[in-house]
């Protein structure tokens, strides 16, 4: 019965050494500021433009305050109204100050969307925003059914549309 007794004490006494060893646990209860962390991107696209006139598809991309310029993607995917399914990707280029730039030239009126498709420090920001092109007729116009979102089927045809679109004017 004192072999057990010490045999026990002696195993008890190994693990509470052992757990000496190991690693601290941080404890910081400081709260983390996701809004810090998340990346911000800002459309400066005008919202109306002009047929036939060179267009600068633009974005303010920032973090915590601070510009990215070291975004690994910009892209401007643009359509007409009711057409996504023929929306272009045009790349977007760093012009500084974590603004990023893409030229387009609309050739007729209508109502047009944009989004700005960003992936930035491991994050992807997708913000939609609606031009305007001329004077275009309401009543003629096709309602726009596509979400805000993008599932990976869109994402892939798009990619692959990308890839054959060779002029950039609509």
């Amino acid at each position: 019965m004192k072999k057990w007794l010490v045999s026990l004490a002696a195993v008890s006494a190994l693990l509470v050494g052992c757990s000496s060893n190991e690693t601290e646990v941080d404890t910081n209860d400081e709260p983390v500021d996701v809004a810090a962390l998340e990346v911000v991107v800002d459309i400066l696209t005008p919202e109306q433009v002009a047929v036939n006139e060179s267009v600068e598809l633009a974005a303010h991309v920032s973090q915590n305050g601070e510009n990215v310029d070291d975004a690994e993607s910009v892209k401007f995917e643009v359509w007409e109204s009711g057409l996504r399914d023929h929306a272009q990707m045009i790349d977007g280029k760093l012009d500084g100050d974590g603004v990023y730039k893409a030229d387009i030239t609309f050739d007729h009126d209508g109502v047009y969307y944009m989004f700005a498709h960003t992936t930035a420090r491991g994050l992807h920001v997708m913000p939609k925003q609606q031009i305007i092109v001329g004077n275009p007729d309401m009543s003629k116009v096709l309602e726009d059914k596509s979400s805000n979102t993008m599932d990976m089927d869109d994402h892939e045809e798009t990619e692959t549309h990308e890839e054959s679109e060779t002029n950039h004017s609509h």
